[in-house]
């Protein structure tokens, strides 16, 4: 059985290869943590992923840092709704709290478990162009209207 895709949308257009860009600077510094176990790059991570999750993009490090690249590479604009990359941020952002609570409490397989994931994510829509944001969307819709029956 095949399940349709439904992600949320705002009809406000963003660049896609910008966000792509963004999401390899989170796989870059997810790696880099993933060796290092540096809070300081948990930290950036959770305040980057709070603003762009919140509507603060513009204060963003990581989309200021795509957008140079964006401008310096010449990379086309491909547009796409904002809609489901801030929702995909919020959970992003949900991700690394939860991520500095186990560092905070040093639960090592936890921490390991969900760096893997922020990895794989980062990869996922940074490399192939696949948000799991909508993903968790529609599994969300999916549970909400199963059990609203």
């Amino acid at each position: 059985m095949s399940v349709e895709l439904e992600c949320p949308v705002d009809l406000v257009p963003v660049n896609e290869n910008k966000i792509r860009l963004i999401a390899l600077l989170v796989w870059i510094l997810a790696i880099t943590f993933w060796f290092t176990n540096s809070k300081v790059i948990i930290i950036v991570l959770l305040a980057d992923f709070f603003l762009r999750a919140f509507n603060l993009q513009k204060y963003s490090p990581l989309a200021f840092i795509a957008g140079i690249i964006v401008k310096q590479l010449d990379i086309k604009n491909k547009p796409t709704d904002q809609a489901p990359k801030r929702f995909a941020a919020r959970m992003g952002f949900t991700v690394i709290l939860l991520l500095l609570v186990f560092v905070y409490f040093d639960i090592s397989i936890v921490v390991n478990i969900i760096t893997l994931m922020l990895i794989s994510f980062s990869f996922l829509e940074s490399f192939l162009g696949v948000c799991v944001g909508c993903y968790v969307y529609t599994l969300g819709l999916n549970l909400q209207r199963l059990f609203t029956k």
